[in-house]
C-alpha cells in the first residue's frame, strides 16, 4: 500500500492561547506545541529551554567502570576503545578515544569490519588485541549482547567495561561493569541516548563533572553521533544537539571548526549556518559512507585529524565513497523494484521480502527504507551469497519488525534489532519459507497503514515569514521532534511549471483571493496528473531562503493529493485489493465489493484509449473515471485483467494501448474467473 493516510494532529486552541501568555512563547510556537501534546507547562520549559545534564552516576554500573578505568590510568595499563562502524559508533571511538588521551592514557582503538566482521565484538579480534598488550576493553555503541565475547575475553585476562545504548537481553555479560541505561535496574530518569551519548556521561564521570565543560570541548562529536542515530531530539539528547551545533556554528565563524568536520562540509558544498538537517544529510552520511563502502577507520582518523591537509584528502575519499554508496543503493533498489514490479504474489504481501545476489550488504538497509517509502508497508532486503544470507529490514508504525523476526525465529540462523529496524542470517534455501512465515505473521495482526502526520491546517493568506521565528524556538528537529508539516486543503491549482530541466515544479494555488507559491521536489512534470483547475490538498514544510541579504519565505510540498476523498475509503479499497491479491479464495463479501463487469471494464478501457495510455496512479485514473474511493480495487482488478488479455499492455508502471486492438473475452481471464465463479 503505496498511500499514506494524512492525519492532522488535534489542538485546543483555548489552551495553546494559555500556554503562549503563561510561557511567553510566539502564540504559532504554542500551538505546534499544543498540536504535538505538549501542555504541561513545566515540560514547555523544559522543552524549550531545559541546560540541566543528568548526573552519570545515575547511569547504572557507573561507579565500577569509572573505578577499573581510573585504575588502568594509574597503572599504565593498555586500554582498547573498541567500537562500531556506523556514525555513532565512530563518533563514540573518538570521543573516548580523544578523552582518555588527553588523560595521558596508553589508549588504542578498534573498529571491526563490516563485511569480514560484522557488528560487535568477535573472538578473533579479542585475540588480536590480546596479541597487542591490551589489558581493558571499553566497548562503546555495542556490547550489551556480547556475552560469549566477554566471556572469552576474561579466560584470557581482560577486563571488559560496556557502555552501550542498545536493548539489554536475557542475561548480562558478565564484565566489570555494564553501563546501558535500558538496564532494568537504572534509576536514570532518561534512558534515549544514542551510543555517543552514553560515551559522553562516561567521560563526565571519569571527569568527575556534570559535562558542560566537556560539551563545550566535545559537544560537536557528541551532537553529530546523536543525530546520525537517528534517536529521539528530546530531554537530554535535545540539549546534547542544541548545544553541539551552537559551538559548531560559533567555531565555524571563528574559523576553529575541527579539521575533519570543516573538511567534510567543504567537500559536501554545504555553506551558511549549521542546523540539524545539514548534520543528518551533509555530514552524518559520509561518516556512514566509510563503513559501509570501505573502512571506518578512515572516518575515525578523520575526525580525530589536526592536519587540515590531511583532514581534505581523506574527506574527499570519503565523499567519493558516498557517491559509490549513493550509486550502489540506486542500482540495488532498481533491482529490487523490478524484481517485485515483476512478481505480483511479492509485491502484493503485507511485508515484502525481496533478495538478490551478492547485493551489497552496507547498503541493503537503505534500500529497505527506500522500499518501505516505494510501497507503504514493512520490506525487508536479503543478500545472498553462496548457502548463507543476510538481510536488512525497515518498518511502519504499528507493525513491529522485531516480533515479526522473533515468530520466525526457528528458521533464522539469527536476528535482532528493533521495532522498526531489524538484522538477520538466513540459509539462502530458506528464504521462500521465511518470506511466507512472516507473512503468516502479518496475517494474524491489523494491518499497518503508514501515516502522514501533519501539525495543523494553515489558510494560506496567513502564511508569513514571521513564522520562521517560532520554528526556529523548535530547533533541533529530528526523530520525535520532526520538521513541521502543515496541511493546505482545498487549494485551487491556477498555474504548473517544470522547473530545474524538467526535475522539479513550481505550483501556484489559490483559495478565494489567497494565491500561493509552492515547490516540489522530485516531482517531475512528466510524472504529474495535476492540472490547472484541480483542487489538492498539499503538505508542506516552511523553509527560510537567504536572496541578497534578505530572509524570505519558502513554501515546499511533501506530499500532495486531490481533495474531496475519502481516504479511510480509499486505503480500505486499496487493502482490499491486496488482500484479493493474496488470498487463493474470494469470500461472497469481497466478490461484492470488488464486483466487475464488461461495461466496467470497457469504461477503463474507452477512458485509456481515448488519452492514449496511463502512466499516473490509479487513485488518480479513478478520480478522472470520476468513481467513488471504495472502487479503487475494482478499478485496479479491472486494469489487471485488460492486461492478463492482452488487450491494454503494462510495463514500467505504464499501461499503453496495442497498435492492434485486441478482442479477448473476460471468460479468459483468470483474475475475472476467480471473482465470478
Amino acid at each position: 500500500m503505496n498511500r499514506k493516510k494524512w492525519v492532522v494532529s488535534s489542538c485546543d486552541r483555548d489552551v495553546a492561547a494559555t500556554i503562549a501568555e503563561n510561557c511567553g512563547v510566539d502564540p504559532f510556537a504554542a500551538y505546534l506545541l499544543c498540536s504535538r501534546g505538549m501542555t504541561d507547562e513545566f515540560e514547555i520549559e523544559s522543552f524549550l529551554y531545559d541546560t540541566d545534564l543528568i548526573d552519570p552516576y545515575t547511569l547504572p554500573d557507573m561507579e565500577k567502570a569509572v573505578e577499573r578505568v581510573n585504575k588502568a590510568l594509574e597503572n599504565g595499563e593498555r586500554i582498547t576503545v573498541f567500537g562500531d562502524y556506523d556514525c555513532d559508533g565512530v563518533t563514540s571511538t573518538a570521543l573516548l578515544y580523544s578523552y582518555l588521551s588527553s588523560r595521558g592514557a596508553n589508549v588504542d582503538y578498534y573498529i571491526p569490519d563490516r563485511s569480514a566482521e560484522g557488528y560487535g565484538m568477535n573472538l578473533g579480534a579479542i585475540d588480536l588485541l590480546k596479541s597487542r598488550g591490551t589489558n581493558i576493553i571499553i566497548t562503546v555503541d555495542n556490547g550489551i549482547s556480547a556475552v560469549e565475547e566477554v566471556a572469552f575475553a576474561k579466560t584470557l585476562g581482560i577486563d571488559v567495561v560496556v557502555t552501550d545504548h542498545h536493548r539489554v537481553g536475557e542475561v548480562l555479560p558478565d564484565a566489570v561493569a555494564v553501563v546501558d541505561p535500558h538496564r532494568e535496574d537504572s534509576l536514570c530518569e532518561f534512558s534515549d541516548w544514542a551510543g555517543v551519548g552514553v560515551a559522553f556521561k562516561f567521560i563526565s564521570a571519569l571527569d568527575n563533572s556534570e559535562g558542560y565543560e566537556l560539551l563545550e570541548q566535545y559537544g560537536d562529536i557528541v551532537a553529530l553521533g546523536t543525530v546520525a542515530d537517528i534517536v529521539s531530539l528530546k530531554g537530554e539528547n535535545r540539549i546534547i544537539v542544541r548545544s553541539g551545533i551552537a559551538f559548531m556554528n560559533a567555531a565555524l565563524e571563528e574559523g576553529s571548526l575541527r579539521c575533519g568536520l570543516k573538511a567534510l562540509l567543504d567537500a559536501s558544498g554545504s555553506s551558511g549556518v549549521l542546523d540539524s538537517s545539514s548534520v543528518a544529510y551533509r555530514i552524518a552520511p559520509r561518516v556512514n559512507a566509510a563503513g559501509r563502502m570501505g573502512s571506518a577507520e578512515r572516518a575515525l582518523k578523520l575526525i580525530l585529524s589536526e592536519n587540515r591537509a590531511e583532514a581534505k584528502e581523506i574527506a574527499e575519499e570519503i565523499s567519493d565513497l558516498n557517491a559509490e554508496r549513493q550509486a550502489t543503493e540506486t542500482q540495488i533498489t532498481a533491482s529490487a523494484v523490478e524484481y517485485i514490479e515483476a512478481n505480483p504474489e511479492i509485491k502484493n504481501k503485507r511485508v515484502i521480502v525481496v533478495e538478490g545476489e551478492d547485493w551489497h550488504q552496507g547498503v541493503i538497509g537503505i534500500v529497505a527504507s527506500r522500499l518501505v517509502e516505494k510501497y507503504g508497508k514493512p520490506c525487508i532486503v536479503i543478500s545472498k551469497n553462496g548457502d548463507v544470507a543476510k538481510g536488512s529490514g525497515r518498518s511502519i508504525d504499528g507493525f513491529s519488525l522485531y516480533e515479526a523476526l522473533s515468530y520466525c525465529g526457528d528458521i533464522l540462523v539469527q536476528y535482532g534489532g528493533h521495532v522498526l529496524a531489524a538484522g538477520l542470517t538466513i540459509e539462502s534455501d530458506k528464504i521462500e519459507a521465511f518470506r511466507e512465515k512472516i507473512n503468516e505473521y502479518a496475517g494474524k495482526t491489523d494491518a499497518a497503514v503508514p501515516i502522514l502526520k501533519i501539525d495543523c491546517k494553515l489558510n494560506p493568506s496567513s502564511i508569513n515569514v514571521d513564522m520562521l521565528s517560532s520554528l526556529k524556538l523548535m530547533e533541533p528537529f529530528g526523530a520525535e521532534n520532526p520538521q513541521p508539516l502543515f496541511g493546505l486543503y482545498n487549494m485551487e491549482i491556477t498555474s504548473i511549471q517544470s522547473i530545474g530541466a524538467g526535475k522539479h515544479l513550481r505550483l501556484t494555488l489559490r483559495k478565494k483571493t489567497a494565491f500561493i507559491t509552492v515547490v516540489m521536489f522530485s516531482f517531475p512534470f512528466s510524472e504529474s496528473p495535476y492540472m490547472e483547475g484541480d483542487r489538492v490538498d498539499l503538505v508542506v514544510k516552511l523553509c527560510e531562503n537567504e536572496y541578497q541579504g534578505k530572509t524570505q519565505l519558502s513554501v515546499q510540498a511533501k506530499a500532495i493529493k486531490f481533495s474531496n476523498v475519502n481516504e479511510d475509503e480509499l486505503i480500505a479499497s486499496l487493502q482490499l485489493y491486496e488482500d484479493f491479491c493474496g488470498c487463493s479464495e474470494v469470500t461472497e463479501e469481497m466478490k461484492e465489493k470488488i464486483s466487475v463487469n464488461r461495461d466496467f471494464c470497457g469504461n477503463i478501457y474507452k477512458y485509456l484509449r481515448g488519452v492514449n495510455g496511463w502512466k499516473y496512479s490509479t487513485e488518480a485514473l479513478c478520480y478522472r473515471l470520476g468513481l467513488p474511493p471504495q472502487r479503487m480495487a475494482a478499478c485496479q482488478i479491472s486494469l489487471d485483467i485488460l492486461t492478463e488479455l492482452g488487450i491494454i499492455n503494462f510495463k514500467d508502471g505504464k499501461y499503453t494501448i496495442p497498435a492492434q486492438t485486441v478482442k479477448n473475452p473476460l471468460e479468459n481471464s483468470k483474475i475475472f474467473q476467480k471473482i465470478c465463479l
